[in-house]
């Protein structure tokens, strides 16, 4: 049987790519898609779908609280698969409660890991609804202290050097290699991935604009408008470097900035 499935994303450009990319997959039947948390739980209520795609960080009632309405009004709770470019804490919630999510931009690949999780677990017919009172639950609590490591080594002209995280600009990678810049200098790291990199910094100082860079919001010296209601990121290193900002990071560029 065809996995009855919902895209709900208040961004019209992420829903479309992701129907896009659902749609290499046989098992997917998409039978409605939503621009907000109130028609979520319509097109829920109407289709009772097996797997919603739910973007977090919507204007109004959000994905947690769409979860809310649900439990709220005994409505049958799908397996869900949050699409989000939330910070590192949200996503070990995730984690803890084997609740799973999509990191945006999208990635083919790990949409299909996740929808193949769906998938056993509709066949297996586990109930989500306790993992995800309990992520609510998890994610209304106060964040625990920040423990972060301040200091990153970069390898640099053979050297290993140590520097205050306050420090990093931004970083980027390509071909498997991170890059790392930092106020006086630049050289590679040794995390594997910039997903790594990301978990062990500030997740409120650092942000992924792209997926293929990280940087600190505190070193952007200008906001650049670019083609087709984009923008690039003009940091505060040396070179003026300028990074793209993704479509689907625009709406967190507008939060973060208040455009």
């Amino acid at each position: 049987m065809p996995i009855q499935t919902i895209i709900v994303d208040d961004e019209k450009p992420a829903r479309e790519e992701l129907a896009y990319l659902l749609k290499s997959f046989p098992e997917i039947s998409l039978v409605g898609q939503g621009k907000n948390g109130l028609e979520a739980v319509n097109l829920i209520k109407e289709h009772a779908p097996d797997l919603v795609f739910l973007d977090v960080q919507m204007p109004g009632l959000d994905g947690f609280g769409v979860l809310q309405k649900l439990v709220e009004r005994k409505l049958k709770v799908p397996h869900v698969v949050f699409a989000t470019a939330f910070d590192h804490y949200a996503v070990q919630a995730f984690d803890v409660n084997a609740v799973d999510y999509v990191l945006k931009p999208f990635d083919k690949a790990r949409i299909s890991k996740a929808i193949q999780k769906a998938k056993k677990e509709i066949e297996a017919q586990t109930s989500p609804t306790e993992r995800l009172e309990q992520l609510v639950s998890q994610l209304a609590a106060p964040k625990p202290a920040n423990l972060q490591p301040t200091k990153i080594l970069i390898r640099s002209q053979q050297r290993m050097l140590l520097v205050d995280a306050d420090d990093l600009i931004f970083a980027s990678i390509e071909g498997g290699l991170i890059s790392v810049f930092a106020k006086d200098l630049e050289g590679s790291s040794n995390y594997r991935t910039l997903e790594e990199l990301h978990a062990a910094l500030d997740s409120e100082s650092f942000w992924r604009p792209h997926r293929s860079y990280l940087v600190n919001i505190h070193h952007i010296k200008e906001v650049v408008p670019w083609f087709k209601s984009s923008f690039m990121l003009k940091m505060d290193d040396k070179k003026q470097s300028e990074i793209p900002v993704s479509r689907q990071q625009t709406k967190r560029l507008r939060e973060l900035f208040k455009l």
